[in-house]
């Protein structure tokens, strides 16, 4: 099976370190972590002392057919909202870098903007209401509607409106790292106005402070789903 060598390096382990000093402090850590990176034609699998022993919050992120590649975070920076009206809860980016500057951008495990993807990327997210990822599906208040407006290339993809409903699937025991988790699994109905289009992405979240897990998402309404498995969450 032939693969594309530049989808392969979006999923290579890269990371910064910032605050860090000492030069030679950088340098061992990041060639310890990239020890942890393999590429193949098979997923890629660590076990949970791997996990633990990485000192990066780490995903697995499987795009379209390719195979499943280990990332973990470059950056996590604080965005003020993710809304024009109403403030939402924690909307720290949290983003995955590769070494040819390949990016995942996400939020409470929304994808909200890629960097140089093979078959084209996520642009920008923009809304006037706060995205129910970032409420929190398990709360009982929180909407399941949501509307957006969407940008993606290639091509002049700006502002096509796409509009969400969120429904409880059932609460499922999924494989985290080695350990059975109790999450609640919800879909999301995606139609994009225009174009015609639906499509399904789905979160697993945690039952105490809805944080996402797991997800299925669409990059954008032609271009591939992404498969995300947080492994080791982020501590601001």
């Amino acid at each position: 099976m032939r693969i594309n060598k530049n989808l392969l390096s979006l999923l290579t382990v890269s990371v910064v370190l910032m605050g860090v000093t000492g030069c030679s402090q950088r340098i061992s850590a990041l060639n310890d972590t990239i020890k942890l990176a393999f590429i193949g034609e098979d997923d890629v699998k660590l076990t949970t002392e791997q996990v633990k022993a990485n000192p990066y919050a780490s995903i697995y992120a499987k795009i379209g057919d390719t195979p499943q590649a280990f990332v973990v975070l470059a950056f996590a920076e604080p965005k003020a909202t993710l809304s024009h009206i109403r403030p939402a809860p924690d909307t720290t980016e949290l983003k995955w870098l590769s070494a040819d500057n390949g990016m995942l951008v996400t939020v409470n495990g929304r994808l909200v903007k890629t960097h140089n993807l093979l078959d084209g990327n996520l642009a920008a997210v923009e809304s006037r209401d706060p995205d129910p990822i970032l409420l929190g599906l398990h709360v009982s208040s929180t909407p399941k509607t949501w509307t957006r407006t969407i940008d993606w290339q290639p091509g002049y993809h700006y502002g096509y409106k796409a509009s969400s409903q969120f429904n409880f699937i059932a609460e499922e025991n999924i494989l985290i790292n080695d350990t059975p988790t109790q999450l609640l699994h919800y879909s999301e109905a995606v139609s994009v106005e225009g174009l015609n289009i639906q499509y399904q992405n789905d979160f697993w979240l945690r039952s105490d402070n809805g944080h996402v897990v797991k997800s299925r998402q669409k990059i954008a309404p032609n271009l591939p789903f992404i498969d995300i498995t947080l492994l080791k969450p982020f501590a601001s």
